[in-house]
């Protein structure tokens, strides 16, 4: 019996040529189009994959009635109306984080979504790169015991990037962060308290206003007597590149490595323990487990800098497609769906609001919670 196939767009050909030969070789996929504004780009790129359907104009894209679903990896201030573009044009939407710049946005979002009944998934890395995947087998596994606590962190040099970057509030691309201290036990943010601290260069503030060379943000979860805290830096800041995760249990704890490419570390007890993290390929539809373990191009010549700094996304790429392949094919909710992204996303722009007012508690809103 044939698998169903759903006709798959990507829009935005930096990072998002890295998911082509991954939907490529999905078995639930057809990559059927690629937008992008530049057309030399979007031909150099059609050409290499061999894609048949290219658009230079995303409008033209939504008009085609074949396409299923889009997979959106553009600018992060065109997400949201993106998103919504497609959704009202009857398309299911996987978007890169974060999901929208503004709570309001992200409320359209949410309910667009309600009002159509289509998919949307937020492509969050880090909930399901290897290490995050690792922990949940431990969480599953009953061997943490019970969590009391955790913490991440998303250090970063933003400078040489698009000038968009220039200055952005840090909290405003926090999901890298927040995504998986909430994923983990699948719990949502209630509210939080943020605080800013240090200053950036003065020719970055005035785009958006902010100041902050880091923002500190605890998070309490809703129903729950847990709570966690998130760090967030984009310049001024003297630390090598550090998307990361602590989970504090009764029985195990875990801690990320301190410098890249060495072992995490997990405690029982008085007794810390370096770890290999393994490998979850074997998760995936065997066509496309062999992406866990390499990146898209043959060389780091051209390979997005998200992917090179992030150190190929803890082998993500194929986990969020097939995630959102399979939503979409056995007609269920991804991880994260609207509901969820909603949350995560607000819990970064609502926590920059805080560091702006002081630490000031602020309450997610309603709409972002189950």
């Amino acid at each position: 019996m044939s698998q169903p196939k759903f006709n798959i767009a990507i829009v935005g050909l930096g990072f998002g040529a890295e998911f082509i030969p991954i939907y490529q070789q999905h078995p639930n996929a057809n990559m059927l189009a690629i937008c992008q504004r530049n057309e030399q780009k979007l031909n150099e790129v059609g050409d290499a994959f061999g894609i048949p359907r290219r658009y230079t104009s995303f409008g033209e894209l939504l008009q085609d009635p074949d396409i299923d679903a889009v997979h959106i990896n553009t600018p992060i201030q065109n997400h949201a109306e993106q998103s919504l573009a497609a959704l009202r044009a009857g398309k299911h939407v996987a978007c890169t984080v974060p999901m929208a710049t503004t709570v309001e946005e992200c409320r359209q979002i949410v309910e667009t979504v309600k009002e159509t009944g289509l998919t949307y998934m937020m492509m969050e890395t880090v909930v399901y790169s290897r290490e995050f995947l690792f922990v949940k087998e431990l969480y599953d596994n009953g061997e943490l015991g019970k969590v009391q606590f955790l913490r991440a962190s998303h250090q970063q040099e933003m400078a040489g990037w698009p000038g968009y970057w220039e200055g952005l509030p840090p909290m405003h691309y926090a999901t890298h962060c927040v995504g998986p201290v909430l994923a983990l036990t699948g719990a949502q943010a209630g509210y939080v308290s943020c605080f800013g601290s240090g200053r950036i260069d003065e020719h970055l503030i005035p785009k958006y206003g902010s100041p902050f060379a880091i923002e500190s943000c605890h998070i309490k979860f809703l129903d729950s007597d847990l709570a966690a805290e998130v760090t967030r830096s984009l310049f001024n800041t003297a630390r090598q590149y550090r998307e990361s995760f602590d989970v504090y249990g009764s029985k195990k704890s875990f801690e990320w490595t301190q410098i890249e490419h060495e072992d995490s570390v997990v405690h029982t007890g008085e007794s810390p323990e370096r770890v290999k993290i393994p490998d979850y390929g074997h998760l995936l539809p065997q066509e496309i487990r062999h992406f866990t373990t390499g990146g898209v191009y043959d060389s780091n010549d051209n390979q997005h800098l998200s992917f090179i700094q992030g150190s190929g996304h803890g082998g993500s790429h194929p986990h969020l497609a097939n995630e959102f392949l399979n939503a979409l094919v056995n007609s269920r909710q991804p991880y994260p769906n609207a509901v969820e992204s909603a949350n995560i996303t607000c819990v970064g722009i609502l926590a920059h609001e805080s560091a702006m007012k002081g630490g000031e508690l602020v309450k997610l809103p309603d709409f972002t919670l189950k």
